[in-house]
């Protein structure tokens, strides 16, 4: 099963594949969710029926519309699921999406395996969103508790665009600042090294 406006079952970069998300791994995402509430826009943990009450209610929706308003994807290597992510806030007439992406909380732990599978799973979107889907522009927001996850984003070709001053509090006791990167299609070919 896939999406309507893409060209592509899935997208392959090295050892991963990038398919849209898959039915069987709402728990594996849900566990790694409420792992990680520190680094989400989610307030508190999901219970198992609130995520299949999701996946049934928004995600599956989804593979039928002309132009969804999020495109989300299971990233694979090797065959095995190590994270999760895609386009959301998609603003088809402008060109535009925001970037998401959550591991797999033992893959985060190790420095250089949560590198590799950023890097690819940002290839990977630029295949989609630049590449099949003709996006202008992509765009995230990281909270600046997290160097080394930006560090990858700029590494990748995004580039920091603005910094909201104390605009999130990831625990009760600290504010955080927001990071805005962008990065459009030029930006993209510069850092994979491709030809768009």
């Amino acid at each position: 099963m896939t999406y309507r406006p893409l060209s592509c079952a899935e997208y392959t970069y090295q050892d991963y594949r990038l398919v849209p998300i898959r039915y069987e791994d709402r728990e594996a995402i849900r566990a790694w969710r409420n792992a990680q509430l520190q680094v989400l826009r989610q307030a508190a943990p999901l219970t198992a029926e609130q995520q299949d009450a999701y996946f049934q209610r928004v995600v599956l929706p989804l593979f039928e519309q002309e132009q969804p308003g999020q495109l989300l994807f299971s990233l694979l290597h090797q065959g095995e699921l190590v994270a999760y992510g895609g386009l959301v806030h998609i603003a088809w007439l402008d060109g535009r999406a925001e970037v998401s992406f959550l591991a797999a909380p033992a893959r985060v732990a190790e420095a250089a395996t949560y590198r590799r599978d950023f890097l690819a799973h940002l290839c990977l979107l630029g295949q989609v969103a630049f590449e099949d889907l003709k996006l202008n522009r992509l765009f995230t927001e990281t909270y600046d508790i997290r160097p080394a996850h930006v560090a990858i984003l700029e590494e990748a070709g995004f580039r920091l665009e603005g910094r909201l001053r104390q605009h999130v509090r990831p625990t009760p006791d600290t504010f955080a600042d927001s990071l805005m990167h962008g990065q459009l299609a030029a930006d993209y070919a510069t850092a994979f090294g491709i030809t768009l």
